[in-house]
């Protein structure tokens, strides 16, 4: 684990190179990456913007008990129809299923994030961004499946790919949709007494 001078380090209980991008852009390199191995299955009725923060810090607590003394930030992300949360797609199919249901409709980014201070404090954030695609053609979602960027993304796709060309408005944290909403992270490191 690298650690400064003794300090805390930053644990990311994530395996997304997204996330260690994003940390990276706005210069925070975590000092280890130890991702969390939790059942991510909604409960029964439970609502995307609930199921966001529970999985995120569900992740932090696992990954905290492993690294005490230390920060553990963690994310989730959910795509919304409705009160639908739409799953990750794992499979061709139900990628089709997805971009199908989002095509030419708004539909909201969910991210909850969790940080875990080396005090035991702990730090939740709940970020919504609208996005809005245009009308997809038959063809664009066959030839979206083909370019593979759609593997193991919530709603089945990936903003800073192909996908970019379907959004037609956005509002909100870019980032977020991307998996990380930098300011909120920020400000939930800065409240919690982490410096780099």
């Amino acid at each position: 684990m690298i650690e400064t001078a003794g300090r805390p380090a930053l644990v990311l209980a994530s395996a997304s190179p997204r996330r260690v991008d994003l940390l990276h852009q706005i210069g925070i390199a975590p000092g280890r990456i130890d991702p969390a191995d939790i059942d991510e299955t909604p409960l029964r009725d439970e609502l995307p913007q609930v199921l966001a923060g529970r999985l995120a810090e569900q992740k932090a607590r696992a990954v905290a008990e492993r690294h005490p003394g230390n920060f553990v930030l963690a994310a989730d992300t959910v795509v919304a129809c409705g009160r639908r949360a739409l799953p990750k797609a794992e499979d061709e199919s139900t990628a089709r299923k997805c971009l199908a249901l989002l095509s030419g409709r708004r539909h909201r980014v969910l991210g909850g994030l969790c940080l875990i201070g080396p005090d035991g404090r702990i730090g939740r954030r709940l970020v919504t961004t609208t996005v809005t695609f245009k009308r997809l053609l038959p063809a664009e979602i066959e030839s979206y499946l083909a370019s593979g960027e759609w593997h193991g993304k919530a709603g089945g796709y990936a903003i800073q790919g192909r996908a970019a060309r379907f959004v037609r408005a956005l509002s909100g944290s870019y980032s977020n949709v991307v998996g990380l909403p930098l300011f909120e992270t920020g400000s939930l490191l800065d409240g919690l007494g982490w410096r780099d």
